[in-house]
């Protein structure tokens, strides 16, 4: 093997394994969003709150009229730290067509800590009790980080609740290697730093060379995206009460032998250069979900569907489209 084909085979490798390629896109692909429609909206007007079993879920509802309906709903599930407002650059989109729905999980932005313990199948439960208390019946689950690991839970236990699942940089493969105690550990240390942490951020919300240092590991180019949206995005995870134990209950909760039950359509999308989940696991899940389709989008971080949503949602509308 030449010296050039060995250095190419390397960079297709990481300790995770092996990398996907990214995929070309079939259309525009700014990165960010430089007139966002979701500044132009009130959304006081759009958020609810539902008693959900032992918890109480808020969270934000955009649809067109009924009689316009797509009959096929939308339920955004943000991750780890997030809060519904992760899905800003998505859901004005799909609501032009189809009722959306994107709840504050539990222990995180403004729906209070649970009664139950926190868990990914107890969270996985309360999606499912969620859409059953909102009156959602035929649905797509898309869920970023954290929520794409309680959205295919939700999808293993019920299969028949979802028409499809789209699956964002989704934790749940690397994450059964994790021990639940040191992964404890670094939630209080991280739980404990976030208000210094969060202190420091919001200082360099006006100066691009800040937000690169400050968001540099979720967002591949932080500077390129809207201190709008930063500030949206992040202030959710000032108020994530349960992030502790949420990161904990990732550790070691084994999914991967059940994801080969999962027979609904599934798009997986996820960042060449995502630091918080390896993209190698974007291959972990398409190996093992039969029915599904990878996109990989090259110069994007942990968050797609933040960093490129003229693309994610063209991907992702064109994937509702398909209902063979």
């Amino acid at each position: 093997m030449s010296a050039v084909a060995r250095q190419q085979g390397e960079q297709r490798m990481s300790r995770y394994g092996p990398l996907p390629d990214p995929t070309a896109s079939d259309g525009p692909d700014p990165y960010g969003d430089p007139d966002p429609e979701w500044l132009r909206i009130d959304w006081r007007e759009h958020l609810h709150d539902v008693r959900v079993g032992g918890a109480q879920v808020h969270y934000a509802e955009m649809a067109p009229p009924p009689d316009e309906q797509d009959p096929l709903a939308i339920v955004f599930v943000h991750g780890l730290g997030g809060c519904w407002q992760n899905w800003l650059e998505n859901i004005p989109h799909f609501a032009r067509r189809h009722r959306v729905l994107a709840p504050d999980l539990p222990g995180f932005g403004s729906s209070p800590v649970p009664q139950w313990e926190i868990s990914i199948p107890n969270y996985g439960q309360m999606l499912l009790d969620f859409c059953d208390a909102t009156g959602v019946r035929d649905c797509v689950v898309v869920g970023n980080s954290m929520g794409g690991f309680i959205s295919a839970e939700a999808a293993i236990e019920q299969p028949e609740r979802f028409e499809k699942l789209v699956l964002v940089s989704a934790a749940g493969v690397s994450s059964v290697r994790l021990k639940r105690q040191p992964t404890a550990v670094v939630g209080r240390m991280m739980a404990a730093a976030t208000p210094l942490l969060f202190s420091l951020q919001t200082r360099g919300f006006r100066r691009r060379k800040a937000r690169n240092a400050a968001w540099g590991g979720i967002f591949h180019s932080p500077g390129d995206v809207r201190p709008e949206l930063l500030w949206e995005f992040f202030q959710g995870g000032d108020r994530a009460q349960s992030f502790v134990e949420a990161l904990a209950s990732l550790a070691g909760y084994d999914i991967l032998d059940r994801l080969e039950e999962v027979e609904v359509p599934t798009l997986i999308v996820w960042g060449a250069q995502d630091r918080v989940v390896p993209p190698a696991d974007a291959l972990g899940y398409a190996q093992r979900i039969s029915n599904s389709r990878l996109e990989v989008f090259d110069r994007t971080g942990h968050v797609p569907m933040a960093e490129r949503p003229v693309r994610f949602n063209r991907v992702l509308e064109g994937f509702l489209a398909d209902r063979a």
